[in-house]
């Protein structure tokens, strides 16, 4: 299929889901993943959009007021530039070339012009230290690296012959990216690029294990992400503002391919610390007409004054983890919006979702997505069910769904091996379709026979002005086998006391089945990775050893 050909595929697959976005019914049933044999997104979709177009592609606030907007057509050329200069340092296809920027220009442009190139991007933040950098070089095979200047120091500790390129400044023993901006404006491919080429390598952020290497292609993230961008509800001049770190895949989902498959304008405010009120601030300043933001950025701007934004976004979703529905009412009472949550993956694009104008049930994370035959099943008989492992159906593979582990076939095989994606996630589905999470399949368990599910029973600790955030793991018991144990930060004001346990064990047992009760309780900070998340591993480890520091419900009876 001829460039021009699967460009107009793409569109035609876009603009349906634009004409159905209030429609999941003729959505679900109407929608074709286009599948073309060559497509390169930044040049058969990102440049034609950017013809002549002045409208802003990219709008990055500081926080000290100063701005960065670069139209569509600005973009399109400098990210030439940068893929020629590039080329000029022995960037070719199929190289693997190590990203680690801040939320800035160059961020998109080396993006755009690395898939121009038809390299393979590693996404790293810059919160990574030298031995996780060592680790994405050495398993990731990086022939390159782009690094912020203030993070090149890092990459002393990092061996290996690869070219070091340094934006932001000038570095001894390394290339100034500026001098890209001096390479000729047109760029012109060396050969098609095959749908099927490798065009991103995620890190997994590796709560449970070692970091997998997600792969995916100039299809499965770029078409892929269609999917999001209905789920967000995103539409041609919408401006969107996902608060999201490049390095991450939702920053690749949210503030990239769903946002300017719409044709809108990516929004950044850019802060070193979070304050809610500059945040809406900047919203109001920019017009944001649709918000994505992680569960805890929620629930830090519901501390603040919602009502000093005068003009809320149009939507507002959540992604990374289950939002708490007391978040949602709050948020629903103040802005007079619905907070819609998404479920997907690195290894996917947005899988199930709450779509715009659909009805939201409490708790439930909505319907597969366009695109998307989920199955239900059941880790022990294997059978689909109402309950179970969340699986894709691979009969009707969707796009937005990696090809693999890179250099672990086995891995590979037992994500996708009888004919099923297996998430590793656990779901719960009513009779009208809507799937509940209940867990990481390898996070829930059991207690005196019962199915404990940790988010349920975080949830409701959350709900307790005492507990900032919370996470419940198994602890061995004699008589239960496990129970469940809270690990909790505390909020402001309280006290790691046995005041404040006896506090948060009442509201445990008012709020929660016998069962499921809180049964021990120990303050701290909880361990996570780079990216944020709870690593739960530690704290199971954690109630194998010494509990001097637990709490005991039956101490408070």
């Amino acid at each position: 299929m001829a460039p021009s050909e699967a460009t107009g595929d793409f569109r035609a697959a876009r603009d349906f889901l634009l004409r159905h976005r209030e429609d999941y019914t003729a959505a679900s049933e109407g929608f074709r993943w286009p599948r073309p044999e060559h497509f390169n997104w930044a040049l058969d979709w990102f440049d034609v959009i950017a013809r002549d177009n002045d409208r802003t592609a990219l709008w990055i606030v500081e926080e000290d007021g100063s701005q960065t907007r670069i139209s569509f057509r600005e973009m399109a050329e400098r990210s030439s530039r940068v893929a020629n200069w590039l080329r000029e340092q022995g960037v070719r296809a199929g190289h693997r070339v190590l990203l680690m920027l801040g939320n800035q220009a160059e961020q998109w442009e080396t993006v755009l012009a690395l898939m121009k190139l038809r390299a393979v991007v590693i996404p790293a933040t810059t919160l990574l230290g030298p031995a996780d950098l060592r680790d994405r070089v050495e398993r990731g095979e990086a022939r390159h690296v782009v690094v912020r200047a203030a993070e090149t120091a890092k990459f002393d500790e990092v061996p290996g012959d690869y070219t070091r390129i340094a934006v932001g400044g000038a570095v001894p023993g390394w290339l100034a990216y500026a001098a890209a901006y001096d390479a000729a404006p047109g760029f012109t491919p060396e050969a098609p690029t095959r749908s099927g080429d490798p065009l991103m390598l995620y890190f997994t952020s590796g709560t449970t294990a070692r970091p997998k290497l997600v792969q995916h292609t100039h299809v499965s993230y770029p078409v892929g992400h269609l999917a999001t961008m209905y789920w967000i509800g995103l539409r041609p001049g919408d401006v969107h503002l996902n608060i999201s770190s490049p390095g991450w895949a939702k920053h690749a989902w949210s503030s990239l391919f769903a946002p300017w498959n719409a044709e809108a304008t990516v929004f950044v405010y850019n802060y070193t610390r979070f304050d809610a009120g500059r945040l809406m601030a900047a919203m109001e300043r920019a017009g944001v007409t649709s918000f994505c933001a992680p569960p805890t950025v929620w629930r830090m701007l519901i501390q603040a004054d919602l009502s000093v934004l005068r003009t809320p976004p149009r939507e507002v979703v959540a992604a990374g983890e289950p939002l708490n529905p007391e978040v949602i009412e709050h948020v629903k009472r103040l802005w007079g919006v619905l907070i819609r949550d998404g479920f997907g993956q690195t290894e996917t694009a947005v899988q199930v979702a709450n779509s715009p104008g659909q009805l939201v049930k409490a708790g439930s994370m909505g319907r597969p997505t366009p695109g998307y035959t989920v199955t239900l099943i059941d880790p022990v008989s294997g059978q689909p069910g109402d309950e179970g492992e969340i699986c894709l159906d691979l009969s009707g593979r969707p796009v937005g769904l990696m090809t693999g582990y890179a250099g672990a076939p086995d891995l590979t095989e037992q994500a996708m091996g009888g004919g099923y994606y297996r998430t590793g996630d656990i779901g719960r589905r009513d009779a009208d379709g809507y799937i509940t999470y209940i867990g990481r399949s390898d996070d829930v368990f059991k207690s005196s026979d019962y199915k404990i599910s940790p988010f349920e029973l975080e949830s409701a600790l959350l709900e307790h002005e005492a507990v900032a955030e919370a996470a419940v793991v198994p602890a061995p018991d004699d008589l239960r086998l496990s129970v469940p144990k809270a690990y909790v930060v505390l909020a402001r004001g309280w006290a790691p006391d046995g005041e404040t346990a006896k506090a948060i064990f009442a509201h445990s047992g008012s709020v929660l089945a016998p069962y499921k009760r809180i049964r021990r309780l120990e303050f701290g900070e909880l361990p996570k990775t780079v990216s944020g998340k709870i690593r739960r591993i530690e704290l199971r480890e954690a109630t194998m050893r010494d509990g001097s520091r637990e709490f005991h419900e039956e101490d408070y009876r």
